[in-house]
């Protein structure tokens, strides 16, 4: 079945304390929409096309460009959107908050690494924080589309918590001011939907 577009949960202005409403359409509705569309286009009718997006970005390697930028723009954002909540923000608690702390020395430790993950990414990208293959935290960032599920990411693991720092993510509030998206969208970070896919990693 062809992929969709995933239910955002939140009005379009809902977010508007870190992402103003204009950005949130242009970003769901052209951006992401776009890549569902071409995603479908390109493995229309190829082996790939009754797969779940997870096997496709664990086969990356294996399929043309456009199922690359493309399906990796779905798969990013449809996690993207699930992490997002108009009643976010704060800090994690329960075993996610425990294991950052024990990672990264504290909240705020972690916090500034995933800050400079994104604001140090040339060109546009990720920054993720992933449950790696033994089961530990990481914070790492990929280019364009890719992530870290992909069989060519050169830091591999199950992501929890992505940051788009793609400019259309971004540019009509805070133009080049990068650091400064960075700082606000943790105002908006849904941790109950991050803990939940914490859980389903570990």
């Amino acid at each position: 079945m062809a992929f969709q577009l995933p239910e955002l949960g939140y009005d379009y202005g809902a977010l508007d304390k870190s992402i103003d409403a204009q950005t949130m359409e242009i970003h769901y509705s052209k951006h992401h929409g776009a890549y569902v569309t071409n995603c479908n286009n390109a493995i229309a009718g190829t082996e790939w096309d009754d797969k779940p997006i997870e096997e496709i970005m664990a086969n990356i390697s294996k399929v043309p460009p456009a199922v690359r930028n493309n399906g990796g723009g779905h798969f990013n954002h449809s996690l993207f959107w699930s992490i997002l909540s108009p009643n976010g923000g704060g800090e994690p608690t329960g075993a996610l908050a425990d294991d950052i702390a024990g990672t990264f020395g504290s909240f705020s430790a972690f916090r500034d690494q995933m800050n400079t993950a994104g604001a140090t990414r040339f060109g546009s990208g990720w920054a993720w924080l992933i449950v790696g293959p033994e089961g530990k935290l990481a914070v790492c960032s990929t280019p364009n589309q890719d992530n870290p599920t992909m069989d060519i990411a050169e830091i591999k693991g199950t992501p929890i918590l992505g940051i788009d720092v793609w400019e259309h993510a971004y540019y009509l509030r805070y133009q080049n001011r990068r650091p400064d998206y960075l700082k606000a969208i943790w105002d908006v970070m849904s941790w109950d939907e991050v803990a939940t896919r914490y859980a389903a990693a570990k």
